[in-house]
């Protein structure tokens, strides 16, 4: 049988281990927590970086976009403006006679 002092030595050794245990596992938890947040904030960064990078191609492409719907109304207006010169010049011979007429 143990003696009252190995009992007590027995139980302080079980102690010290145990609060050793404990403080192990309070620096395991706070290096995991420190882990989850440098995770956490990669991912953050990662989903920031892809959603810049899906908006300016977003952009690029409402740009391009945009530059091909200016340059179709530029198109038509150029061939407006065309077929309204066309149309012009060929009364200017006509107006020129009616002027002439009138002014005689």
């Amino acid at each position: 049988m143990m003696s009252i002092s190995e009992a007590i030595t027995t139980i302080k050794k079980a102690e010290n281990d145990a609060d050793k245990l404990f403080e192990e596992a309070k620096e395991r938890s706070a290096e995991m927590k420190e882990e989850s947040r440098e995770n956490a904030d990669a991912i953050i960064q990662n989903a920031r970086d892809e959603a810049n990078e899906q908006t300016a191609e977003i952009i690029q492409k409402a740009e391009e976009d945009a530059k091909k719907e200016t340059n179709l109304i530029s198109n038509q207006a150029d061939e407006i403006i065309k077929n309204t010169k066309n149309q012009a010049a060929g009364k200017i011979d006509e107006a020129v006679d009616i002027i002439v007429k009138n002014i005689l």
